[in-house]
């Protein structure tokens, strides 16, 4: 006998493992001694609240998802774990990235910028594609029409920071423009692309978003 799925018990999990996360970046945060305010600590502040609200971002789009759907299934399970894995990872090359940009960090060379960018962009990479991954499943499984267009619209909207994700990491690798962080720019990209196609969505099928 095939056994439904609990998604109750699916989301409790993944809020588990996000806390979890945002556990570790509390007993990550360096104070020293006599609690001053120094440079130190002001990076260390500075990336432990870039953290914690990209943090909270990842937390928010995946709690949309369950929102959009009700579908789950074995796949779904499967990539919503690869998620979890890498986003319970993916805040502390973040917390050495912008403490790199305080003058914090242990970031060197070019070299060093050049992989924290590529291990950055490849997180980053990683996060979308589950996400897009999630909304394609659950587009193809979904049998009202408009729920499926509204999935689609969101696994091509996340293949978005997927594709602008590979372009960093690309740029990261052959080590362009890394003087003043271009890999880093790239991602300001992401908000007129989606914006476009948002407003394509809208105007092929209007009222659905």
């Amino acid at each position: 006998m095939k056994l439904l799925h609990n998604m109750n018990r699916i989301e409790a999990f993944s809020d588990g493992v996000f806390a979890f996360a945002a556990t570790l970046m509390v007993v990550n945060f360096d104070i020293n001694d006599n609690f001053q305010i120094d440079k130190s600590l002001g990076a260390g502040f500075l990336s432990f609240a870039v953290s914690f609200f990209v943090l909270v971002a990842l937390w928010w789009l995946h709690y949309n998802f369950f929102r959009r759907s009700n579908y789950m299934d074995n796949w779904i399970i499967a990539i919503n774990s690869i998620l979890l894995f890498v986003a319970l990872y993916y805040v502390f090359p973040l917390k050495t990235m912008v403490q790199s940009w305080m003058g914090e960090g242990g970031v060197n060379s070019m070299a060093d910028l050049s992989y924290l960018f590529t291990l950055y962009g490849v997180g980053f990479l990683l996060i979308f594609t589950c996400y897009a991954l999630m909304y394609y499943r659950a587009y193809k499984k979904s049998k009202s029409v408009q729920n499926s267009l509204v999935l689609f619209f969101y696994a091509k909207h996340f293949a978005i920071f997927v594709l602008v994700a590979s372009i960093s990491i690309l740029f990261s690798i052959l080590k362009i423009g890394m003087g003043f962080g271009f890999p880093g720019w790239i991602y300001f990209l992401i908000g007129p692309l989606c914006f476009w196609h948002s407003s394509w969505f809208n105007k092929k099928h209007p009222n659905i978003l």
